[in-house]
């Protein structure tokens, strides 16, 4: 079985939170209740988007596990308004402090159609803010945004829209969809 969920901001990628104030956290039973599925990856709390669960451990692994390399595309809106050139450094591949990251696939793009988040990102008249694709087949902790920051454009508000050939269009932000 695979399940394609639009995992909201403020939610762990997890069934249940061990933390002190678990009370308080969100977590995927809030949204799924079906038996024996388990996220393929992770997706960090304050991040959105495309995340993948199936009860067929082998496909987890291979979505998960970085040697597979499945290509993982983030919409990411960012604070200031970089320039192609001011992208090529994340195309070459961008040294951060665990190393040098592989090359992505950086574009700008136009603000995509997305729900409102809560709570919303901040705004500020005197700043603008850009909206970028990656696409990356790492998956280190929190590395988009550690990219992001790392050529002066920290992320404001990150969207996974796409793992491999999956994708969370058409389906609506905080439910999921039954596909296999």
């Amino acid at each position: 079985m695979i399940l394609l969920f639009n995992k909201p901001f403020n939610v762990l990628s997890q069934f249940t939170d061990n933390s002190v104030d678990a009370s308080k956290r969100q977590t995927l039973s809030d949204f799924i209740d079906i038996p024996k599925v388990y996220p393929a990856g992770r997706l960090d709390r304050d991040s959105e988007g495309l995340l993948i669960l199936t009860d067929n451990g082998r496909l987890q692994a291979r979505i998960s596990n970085p040697k597979h390399k499945t290509p993982k595309t983030y919409w990411a809106q960012v604070e200031g308004a970089p320039s192609d050139q001011d992208l090529d450094p994340l195309r070459r591949g961008i040294t951060l402090k665990d190393g040098k990251c592989l090359p992505a696939k950086v574009e700008l793009i136009a603000p995509p159609d997305l729900w409102e988040r809560d709570p919303p990102v901040r705004y500020r008249k005197s700043v603008l803010d850009t909206w970028i694709s990656l696409t990356i087949t790492e998956g280190r902790n929190r590395q988009v945004r550690r990219m992001t920051a790392a050529i002066g454009f920290p992320t404001l508000r990150l969207v996974r829209a796409a793992i491999g050939n999956w994708s969370i269009h058409g389906i609506d932000h905080g439910t999921y969809k039954v596909i296999g």
